[in-house]
């Protein structure tokens, strides 16, 4: 499998339980038990995952996760916390996580977050296609484009910087203008968790920060649309 995996957290019998099950799965690890050594691998020898606790020794997970972000670096990271209060989840997320699971968990749980998380880092740094500028490859929509093929996102033909995730919502929204999506298909689709159930508050972060880059008023979205108690739409005037 040749993928590497960081731990990075301060029970070291979590740790072993960690490394020993995904080892069994065929990953490579890298452990850490401070936030100070867990920074230090990450910048220095590019895992293709991180596993990060939260309440850990010098700095926390938090730092860790804004300081990574900060460098430029789109490593994958799920936060481990014991923690069930949904703003500790949601400022992880605002500062860039990919994902989060509360302690306990169960392996099984957590290898199939793994493997998803991995599965779309890989997608993304597959080669675009070649013909960039075949229609194809562009969803024009009103004042919104999206160029599939280089990635891109424009608005009023200005270029929008949105993370990876950003884009994938974006896109897959705006692939069926006015086709409304749970938070739960979009888990599914997006985030490529097959039959997801449980809790989708990643959605509703990445929605809101997707509206604070790509609408005139986030308060009064004209393009992700929620309908309520059914999920979102991408909605557009031609």
């Amino acid at each position: 499998m040749d993928q590497t995996v960081l731990i990075v957290e301060d029970e070291k019998n979590i740790v072993d339980i960690l490394s020993f099950n995904l080892k069994r799965e065929g990953y490579r690890t890298l452990e850490a038990l401070d936030g100070v050594t867990g920074l230090e691998l990450a910048s220095e020898r590019s895992p293709d995952l991180i596993l990060l606790d939260l309440m850990l020794p010098k700095i926390s997970g938090y730092d860790v996760c804004k300081t990574l972000r900060a460098q430029g670096k789109t490593t994958p990271i799920i936060m481990l916390t014991a923690r069930e209060e949904e703003t500790d989840k949601v400022f992880g997320l605002e500062l860039g996580a990919d994902d989060y699971i509360t302690k306990p968990f169960s392996m099984r749980e957590l290898l199939a977050r793994i493997k998803a998380n991995l599965r779309r880092s890989i997608m993304l740094e597959s080669p675009a296609p070649q013909k960039t500028s075949q229609p194809e490859h562009c969803l024009c929509l009103g004042r919104v484009m999206v160029d599939e093929a280089k990635m891109d996102v424009f608005k009023d033909g200005q270029a929008l910087e949105l993370t990876t995730r950003e884009y994938d919502l974006i896109k897959f929204l705006a692939s069926q203008p006015g086709k409304v999506y749970s938070r739960e298909a979009l888990m599914e689709h997006v985030w490529n968790y097959e039959g997801y159930v449980g809790d989708v508050r990643a959605v509703d972060v990445a929605v809101r920060r997707l509206r604070e880059k790509l609408e005139d008023d986030p308060a009064n979205p004209q393009f992700i649309i929620t309908r309520r108690g059914q999920g979102y739409l991408f909605h557009h005037d031609d």
